[in-house]
């Protein structure tokens, strides 16, 4: 590994002097819950890593080392996300594993693919599934933690799904690591212990209670070696079965008990709906900002068209004059940025669903990304803040429909991958919220997805695009994300991070940085996260100034100063006198590194 100094950057981009930054409470706008994910942790300076052939770069050490085994050995982008999933799913169980899902992004050095690994909800679950007697949205906490939350596992049918196509390695070769780690045992992170030290819930389930915390009660502190011979055998199972034997064998009959036998917060789910469980592959959203095209991930995930149309929206204004000035940002770019927030979050919240069931306007992505709407939005954009955007009238649509103001509180991961072959990976996966819906089956934790649904299932307008229905795969924030150059499609990065609804303004920042401001990954990661979800405006708490804040009142501008715990893991391509290499970022508030040879 190499540390990066200063380099000539592929795409044109310009390295800048570093920026060095690090990080109120949640509340309540317009109905949307601001509380964020997973709780913020030390914060840790990170250099950049370079590498010539191939790199990983995920949330923990030991996953990026299992990913970056699997590339050594000629494995390829896709063999070594399921490597590095399956240590996930052992070290970072707060955040991802094989009880939840993922949308995975791949470049086949042609062509990009979208795979949806999202979760379904029971065929049974009705729009009515979060609300109480009275027809009122629940308590949020008192529908996550339990049964009722509990949607069908997607990740391991999908990553299967991607294997057939893309995988290199024999499909058990890649669990090895993952099997290894939790027979012999590993040391608890400190963001991990620091997460069960603040966690309330998981003691609730025995299971978990056994797995997690001490005799006395107390959580396992850091350094000590966990050992999960449960998981162990589970993922030799599948290793062996292929994922029919998480989908239709013991584990998946384990999966449905524990979610239905649940003594105070039962769900639906039945071994049937396991059964049943389709991934899918997908068109991508793919548009073009300037010299670049940019493609996301479509429905039911909401990030692929949001980053294209906050991309189309700056592409109207002069966002590029406002670069950060010794690692400050601009209150000019922060004002243009979180208006543009707030134009895309509106019509995300009225538009976007799983298309398998609510079609987008026009039965099409092209009329939320179409340019000239996307230019008639950025005229609303003055300098003074709107405060609360309205949803636009995108092309080809008459539908009356309702608003969304569900909470979105993923506590997810981000794994971001080149091959050898310069073929790509970026994956994001989650559990939903932090260590999911607090239910431990088999040595892993089951997801809460199905809180991503709308509790209410009709406003005024009409009804919510993202309401609950059997089948149904809740929409998502997650905006797993790869950029090319335009005039010849050569890659120019893979990125993604967890953070609930604010992943969009991580990612959108970060492409900004890159795209506009001439700022390697590493750089763009560190900048202090900033941007509006159509609410207040919401600043990383600790890393901006006071002169930034008052400038932004000025301009009318409602701020928040909060924890914004993104995660965002990187790969970018550079030339070297000459020669194309990759570099790394990872982000300095979570326990990520980048490893590549």
């Amino acid at each position: 590994m190499i540390r990066h100094e200063i380099i000539a950057l592929a795409a044109g981009f310009v390295f800048l002097a570093g920026c060095a930054t690090g990080p109120d409470p949640s509340h309540q706008a317009s109905g949307i819950s601001r509380a964020v994910p997973e709780s913020t942790s030390a914060y840790a300076e990170k250099p950049g890593w370079i590498a010539k052939k191939f790199m990983v770069v995920a949330a923990n050490p030991l996953a990026t080392d299992a990913g970056y085994r699997i590339l050594k050995a000629g494995g390829s982008a896709v063999d070594a996300a399921i490597a590095t999933q399956m240590v996930l799913t052992l070290v970072e169980p707060q955040s991802s594993g094989i009880g939840g899902g993922a949308f995975l992004m791949h470049f086949d050095g042609k062509s990009v693919s979208a795979f949806d690994g999202r979760e379904t909800a029971p065929a049974a679950a009705t729009e009515k599934l979060f609300q109480t007697a009275d027809g009122k949205p629940m308590n949020f906490q008192d529908a996550v933690v339990g049964g009722r939350s509990v949607g069908v596992p997607g990740v391991l049918r999908m990553l299967e799904l991607a294997h057939a196509q893309y995988g290199k390695l024999a499909w058990a070769t890649l669990f090895a690591p993952a099997i290894r780690l939790a027979e012999d045992g590993f040391a608890i992170s400190p963001r991990l212990a620091g997460l069960l030290k603040a966690e309330l819930h998981l003691r609730k389930d025995p299971v978990a209670a056994a797995y997690f915390y001490a005799v006395n009660g107390e959580p396992l502190p850091v350094g000590h070696v966990l050992k999960n011979p449960e998981l162990a055998n589970v993922l030799r199972e599948i290793a062996g079965g292929g994922a029919d034997a998480f989908y239709k064998g013991r584990i998946a009959h384990d999966i449905a008990a524990k979610v239905r036998n649940h003594a105070s917060n039962p769900g639906t789910l039945t071994v049937a709906d396991v059964a049943a469980y389709q991934a899918k592959v997908r068109d991508p959203v793919c548009s073009d900002y300037k010299v670049w095209t940019v493609c996301g991930m479509p429905p039911p995930s909401s990030g692929g068209i949001a980053i294209a149309q906050m991309l189309g929206i700056l592409e109207n204004k002069n966002i590029a004059s406002f670069a950060p000035k010794g690692g400050a940002l601009d209150a000019d770019a922060v004002h243009l940025f979180s208006e543009a927030g707030r134009l895309t979050y509106a019509d995300r919240a009225h538009y976007v669903a799983d298309t398998d069931f609510v079609p987008l306007p026009g039965n099409s992505l092209k009329p939320l990304i179409d340019k000239t709407y996307l230019a008639a939005r950025a005229a609303e954009i003055t300098n003074k803040s709107m405060g609360q955007a309205r949803p636009g009238a995108p092309p080809a649509w008459t539908a009356v429909s309702g608003s969304d103001t569900s909470p979105d509180l993923p506590s997810t991961s981000h794994i971001s991958i080149v091959d050898a072959q310069g073929h790509a990976v970026a994956m994001t996966t989650t559990i939903e919220n932090a260590f999911g819906s607090r239910q431990m089956v088999r040595g892993f934790l089951l997801n809460n997805q199905l809180t991503d649904f709308s509790f209410n299932s009709a406003d005024a307008a009409g009804p919510i695009a993202n309401r609950v229905q059997g089948g149904k795969r809740p929409r998502s924030s997650m905006a797993p994300t790869l950029v090319f150059e335009k005039d010849n499609k050569n890659l120019v990065l893979a990125i993604g991070s967890p953070g609930g609804p604010a992943i969009i303004n991580y990612i959108g920042k970060v492409l900004i940085g890159m795209m506009d401001w001439g700022l390697n990954v590493q750089q763009a990661i560190n900048l202090p996260n900033f941007g509006s979800r159509n609410g207040p405006t919401e600043l990383e708490r600790g890393y901006v100034s006071e002169e930034l804040i008052r400038q932004l009142k000025e301009k009318g501008h409602e701020v928040r100063t909060i924890d914004q715990t993104s995660g965002l893991h990187g790969i970018m391509r550079l030339t070297i006198q000459g020669q194309a290499m990759w570099f790394g970022g990872a982000d300095p508030r979570r326990e990520g590194i980048a490893q590549g040879d």
